[in-house]
């Protein structure tokens, strides 16, 4: 390299660094003004945002991971219930059986003696330690019918390590679907402190620990997405259902494992998911649950207060349909004959705004209260009837174990009644009743066509029976249409319908129109 070539990238080099220091220079004497960016805070139509420092959940981890136990069950069955259940039958011939089998192609082996043979089907589930001396909460579906239940604990906080040991099924609770187990392993284990699911708040962070798809120890982090959730699951848990929504992952295997809140404390027991291909919809029976029912599942049987009626939340149908001041209370639908509120003196129509001087605002409040009270307990019930406020005094049994167009062709009064709520009636003939399953009891017009279009299709169905209209028994196409007709443009009609069911089974309970 020649001289003049030396020279050039000498006076490069030190233009360079002289811009870089006096960058350097500008920025330390607070010569270079700072961008809005950097200074301003966020401000918005109430003020400025408070600055929100993610944390790190590490700690809780380590903390937790070690009381949070992978649990497998195991139970017996018999090779025509798996084949019943759509278990032990291979796909391929499922679809496409050998015909040389004349229709027997998925026949199970049986024992010498002709019967089933049985085998051991094993799932598996979450749980966590709650106390040193080794008891545990899980989800009742975890364990439900299994002969045999083992539980690893003690893995590390990556689900390395652990012991294996048989646990013992201290005590279940179907409606809520929670299990109390016992392990002993002469030695305190770590456990999780409960915390209070009251407290918590939709956007509060929520942490779950489990075993998914037998990774065990797995920790997802999300937010509480929405509290008071009804799924539906099953005839047993809906009057009890309450669930903790939240986004944090919960999948197969999660059943039973601990919801924490940001101090690594349990609010919630994860329970179900959304399916379908919902992501992020995860849902977590509240602790508090848990925490009242501890003491009975302890005693290894679980007794709830229980009335004997079906109710309903008050929405402005009800309100506006029983002219009542406000959208508040339980809505009795249906009471049962002989039980603690027909004794009592409570009907289809009441609607229960107290019990033992506490105000009645939904169905869950009126659940939550009679369910936790011990059987026998003596209860003061005020409902309003026909808009007066009336008492009542009950007391509570045992909860049972399963659970609760314009009128045409006026010239004949047996025809169909067509109105404007777009349905048609007819009265109740012996060819009907065995058409649709009325029991011989029930009195009333049968609906025998419902136009989807119409106010009516969104509340009946072709086969209910309507018993009253706004609290009028009928009992005659006649009689109906009179009541119809009086109604008037925009009123909220209250109808008591029967729909029958399966095997002579019937459900009854209040349905609302509004008139076009």
């Amino acid at each position: 390299m020649n001289s003049r070539s030396k020279r050039v990238l000498s006076m490069i080099a030190i233009v360079i660094a002289s811009v870089a220091f006096g960058v350097i220079i500008s920025a330390d004497l607070g010569v270079m003004r700072k961008s809005n960016a950097q200074s301003s805070p966020i401000q918005t139509s109430t003020g400025p945002v408070t600055t929100v420092t993610v944390p790190s959940f590490a700690d809780i981890a380590a903390r937790v991971a070690p009381a949070v136990v992978s649990i497998t069950s195991t139970e017996v069955v018999k090779t025509g219930d798996l084949r019943r259940r759509g278990f032990g039958i291979d796909p391929f011939e499922f679809f496409f059986p050998d015909p040389r089998d004349r229709g027997n192609s998925r026949r199970q082996p049986q024992s010498p003696d002709g019967e089933d043979d049985e085998h051991a089907q094993r799932s598996g589930g979450s749980g966590f330690v709650i106390s040193a001396d080794g008891y545990i909460l899980t989800n009742n579906h975890v364990v439900e019918g299994a002969t045999k239940v083992d539980v690893h604990f003690g893995a590390d906080e990556n689900g390395n390590g652990g012991h294996t040991v048989s646990a013992k099924i201290v005590g279940r609770d179907p409606a809520t679907d929670i299990a109390l187990l016992k392990i002993d392993v002469g030695q305190n284990l770590p456990n999780i402190p409960l915390g209070d699911s009251d407290r918590i708040r939709k956007g509060d962070w929520a942490i779950a620990i489990g075993n998914p798809f037998q990774f065990e120890n797995t920790l997802t982090v999300g937010v509480i997405s929405a509290k008071g959730r009804a799924l539906g699951l099953s005839e047993q848990t809906r009057s009890f259902e309450n669930f903790i929504q939240t986004d944090a992952a919960i999948n197969f295997g999660n059943s039973g494992g601990p919801l924490l809140n940001i101090n690594g404390e349990v609010v919630g027991i994860n329970t179900a998911i959304r399916g379908g291909g919902a992501q992020g919809i995860g849902f977590a029976t509240p602790i508090n649950t848990a925490k009242r029912l501890l003491p009975q599942l302890r005693n290894g049987k679980v007794t709830r207060g229980y009335l004997g009626m079906t109710i309903q939340d008050v929405n402005d149908q009800v309100k506006d349909s029983f002219n009542l001041q406000e959208a508040r209370g339980a809505l009795v639908q249906s009471v049962t004959p002989g039980k603690p509120a027909a004794q009592a003196g409570l009907q289809q129509g009441d609607v229960i705004v107290e019990i033992d001087g506490r105000s009645v605002r939904s169905n869950r409040d009126l659940i939550d209260y009679i369910s936790y009270l011990p059987v026998g307990s003596t209860v003061h019930i005020s409902a309003i009837r026909d808009g007066q406020r009336r008492a009542f005094t009950a007391k509570t049994a045992e909860r049972p174990v399963d659970g609760e167009q314009e009128a045409t062709n006026e010239t004949s009064n047996n025809g169909p009644a067509r109105n404007k709520l777009g349905m048609s009636v007819e009265e109740i003939t012996p060819q009907l009743r065995q058409t649709y399953s009325i029991g011989e009891n029930v009195r009333g017009v049968v609906v025998t066509s419902v136009n989807e279009v119409y106010p009516a299709g969104e509340a009946l169905n072709e086969g209910d029976v309507i018993t009253e209209v706004q609290g009028q028994k009928v009992t005659s196409v006649s009689e109906f249409r009179a009541t119809i007709d009086r109604a008037r443009s925009g009123q909220t009609l209250r109808l008591y319908v029967i729909t029958s069911g399966r095997g002579g089974n019937s459900i009854s309970g209040y349905r609302f129109i509004k008139v076009p």
